[in-house]
């Protein structure tokens, strides 16, 4: 069973570094104020980390079938 994590863009990607807004895109995230449910791996984790300014982690370990 695989877990998931609710991530939200908080702040806009607009103006920011360029490697930030890749990573922010990457997350899946184009607007301010979305959700979008990622699963919960290290390399997620790690993009999350890169830009803790912009997202905010929602919810952690929802559970996938």
């Amino acid at each position: 069973m695989k877990t998931s994590m609710r991530i939200k863009l908080v702040r806009s990607a607009y103006g920011r570094i360029p490697k930030h807004r890749v990573t922010v895109r990457g997350l899946g995230l184009t607007r301010t104020n979305q959700e979008r449910v990622v699963l919960d791996t290290p390399a997620i984790r790690g993009m999350v980390a890169k830009v803790p300014y912009l997202v905010e982690i929602i919810e952690e370990g929802i559970k996938e079938s």
